[in-house]
């Protein structure tokens, strides 16, 4: 199966201003968030990409056409990868939120909130990885076994997908951390999944080239660059 790299996008406007952008409209890179995402695409620069997908929202599409751009590629955008619908929250100061009682849940037991308004964080998890699932498998079809690709999408998200990844009921999602325009890295194998790196801000990728052999992991493994 392939590898899936797994890209928050940089740092935003509500970032910055400390507010839940959500769904807004209107929010998009800052100059940081803009270093930030260039950094990454060079970190991918020497990857060969089959595709790039994308939330839909501005960030993702903002941070995805910066990693595209030097494979000669289009992003795909995704429905399925957008942030979490926070209804009633969105556009609100983070320290004004972390002021109600709902608060609390979502940092202990994000598997029973449904926000005000809006989605449920199992209904946000379920459709994320259900995405990043077909989507691999599809690419696999169509570009093979060792093909690479890019999924842009947000913190939240990624954490949901990170914790199917390693078993992790979604109420330890939060012991996770994804920072703008971080790399984790997933491989879905015949097996289990495996997770390759998590939260990553600097390093090459080229070993993506020659990735470890999941099939060969009692004692740790050989490590990537292994003989062919």
């Amino acid at each position: 199966m392939p590898i899936v790299l797994l890209v928050r996008h940089g740092r935003s406007t509500a970032n910055t201003a400390g507010t839940l952008a959500g769904r807004l409209p209107g929010i998009e890179l800052d100059e940081i968030g803009r270093g930030q995402v260039a950094r990454t695409a060079e970190r991918l620069g020497s990857v060969r990409l089959a595709e790039v997908l994308s939330s839909p929202l501005r960030r993702c599409r903002q941070t995805a056409d910066a990693i595209a751009a030097r494979h000669d590629l289009t992003p795909r955008i995704e429905d399925d990868l957008t942030e979490c619908g926070y209804g009633d929250w969105e556009g609100r100061p983070l320290r004004e939120l972390a002021a109600e009682p709902l608060w609390r849940s979502v940092q202990e037991r994000p598997s029973t909130v449904v926000f005000p308004g809006g989605e449920s964080m199992t209904a946000m998890q379920a459709r994320a990885v259900d995405a990043i699932r077909d989507h691999d498998a599809r690419i696999g079809e169509s570009h093979g076994d060792h093909a690479v690709w890019v999924a842009v999408s947000h913190g939240d998200v990624i954490k949901a997908v990170l914790a199917d990844a390693l078993g992790l009921h979604l109420d330890r999602f939060q012991r996770l951390h994804v920072d703008p325009a971080s790399v984790s890295i997933v491989h879905y194998g015949p097996q289990r999944p495996d997770v390759l790196a998590v939260n990553t801000a600097a390093g090459d990728l080229g070993w993506l080239a020659s990735p470890p052999d999941p099939t060969t992991q009692v004692g740790g493994g050989a490590g990537p660059g292994r003989p062919s």
